[in-house]
C-alpha cells in the first residue's frame, strides 16, 4: 500500500524496471504497444497514494485528478485494475483486456498478459484471490476464486484456475494442472 511518497518512488522506480524502463516520451512518439499500459501502471499508483492520503483541500484536487484519469485510462485500454489491491512491479506487456477484481491481492513482480479474467465462481460469495510474487499470467487465463496461486508460478495460455496452485510450478489446461515443477 502506498502511504508516502518514499512508497511511490519505490513502487514507481520497480514498475518501471519491469515495464523495459524505457522513457514514457520514447514510448509515445515511437507508438510503443506498452505505453498506455504503463501510463495506466503509473496513474494508478499516483491514484493509490492519494486515495490513501487522509483528505484535505490540498490533496483533494489531485486526488480528483488521478480518480479521474484512471478512470479514463480503464475505459481507453480495457483494463479493469482497482487500486491497492496490486503490489510494486506489475507489467502489463501488451494493451488488451485484463479484469482483474476488487476482492484480488496480486505480489510483488507479476506479469499479465492480455485476456486475463481474475473472478468469483459464484456471484455473493466471498471469493478472495490470492497470487504470490514473481507470476506469470499468460494470455487468455481465467483465474475463479477462492483460490491461492504460489509464488513464482507460471500460467499458460487459456488455462482455467479454480483451485490452489503451490509454488514453483507451471500449470495449463482447462482446468489447469500441473506439467512442470521449477527448480
Amino acid at each position: 500500500m502506498i502511504k508516502t511518497k518514499s512508497d511511490l518512488k519505490r513502487f514507481n522506480q520497480t514498475d518501471s524496471i519491469e515495464n523495459s524502463g524505457s522513457n514514457m516520451f520514447v514510448k509515445w512518439i515511437t507508438c510503443s504497444d506498452d505505453y498506455l499500459p504503463t501510463l495506466m501502471v503509473r496513474c494508478l499508483r499516483k491514484y493509490e497514494f492519494y486515495l490513501n492520503q487522509k483528505r484535505s483541500i490540498l490533496n483533494t484536487i489531485p486526488y480528483l485528478w488521478y480518480w479521474w484519469t484512471f478512470r479514463r485510462l480503464r475505459v481507453k485500454t480495457g483494463i479493469m485494475l482497482f487500486p491497492n489491491t496490486i503490489d510494486e512491479g506489475l507489467n502489463l506487456v501488451h494493451p488488451g483486456f485484463r479484469r482483474i477484481g476488487v476482492f484480488t491481492h496480486i505480489g510483488k513482480n507479476c506479469t499479465i498478459l492480455p485476456n486475463v479474467l481474475i473472478g468469483r465462481r459464484k456471484p455473493g460469495i466471498k471469493s478472495d484471490v490470492y497470487i504470490g510474487d514473481n507470476c506469470y499470467i499468460s494470455t487468455g487465463v481465467t483465474i475463479l476464486g477462492p483460490v491461492t496461486i504460489g509464488k513464482n508460478v507460471t500460467i499458460g495460455a487459456g488455462a482455467v484456475v479454480t483451485k490452489d496452485i503451490p509454488d514453483n510450478v507451471v500449470v495449463v489446461g482447462v482446468p489447469a494442472k500441473i506439467i512442470k515443477t521449477k527448480s
